[in-house]
């Protein structure tokens, strides 16, 4: 199988413009929020990151490599042996199929990629019951205008529809007119 990438790739990237989000994750990272109990506290986790990149249209998330850009590599054991079951509990509770590769540098350290495919189109997806995004460093809940956006996505382009027996006769000069000056002067 081809690999989709490799650290010395990742090490370059950016998390903001690559779609790409960097954790430790060296030992006990959390899948589903963990022991936390502050909801703010328990997105911070692998299905919280997972629903936020797929909420911006796809990215991947990183673990065994430092937040800090060039992001140095530390290692990962978060499901080691178990990337198969991984994929199967995202899609079981998030019904998105993501991909994991893991990756090895020189000195044996693993880091694990989880590639997130993009959110259904009109569909935000939820982590405990809250549409999430990312905003800087943050992982906080989308806001209205973002969440709008997306459930807008589903409803149909009337511009685009065709009307069975209409000619040119029906279109209306000034209208016409009008829109033709605003093309115009757009140039």
């Amino acid at each position: 199988m081809k690999r989709m990438t490799d650290i010395n790739e990742l090490k370059t990237l950016r998390e903001r413009e690559d779609h790409i989000e960097f954790k430790r994750a060296e030992h006990n990272y959390p899948f589903a929020g963990g022991k936390k109990t502050d909801p703010r506290d328990r997105r911070h986790c692998v299905l919280g990151y997972v629903v936020a990149l797929a909420n911006e249209r796809g990215g991947r998330l990183v673990l065994g490599m430092a937040d800090a850009y060039p992001h140095e590599v530390v290692g990962s054991d978060f499901a080691e042996n178990e990337t198969g079951n991984l994929e199967d509990e995202i899609y079981e509770r998030l019904h998105i199929r993501v991909r994991t590769e893991e990756l090895y540098d020189e000195k044996g350290r693993r880091v694990l990629v989880i590639t997130v495919p993009s959110r259904p189109i009109g569909k935000a997806l939820r982590f405990e019951g809250v549409p999430l995004m990312r905003v800087g460093e943050s992982l906080r809940e989308m806001d209205d205008a973002e969440y709008f956006s997306i459930i807008s996505e589903q409803d149909p382009d009337f511009s685009a529809r065709i009307c069975e027996g209409l000619t040119l006769d029906d279109l209306h000069d000034e209208a016409i007119d009008r829109k033709s000056t605003r093309l115009n002067s757009s140039h």
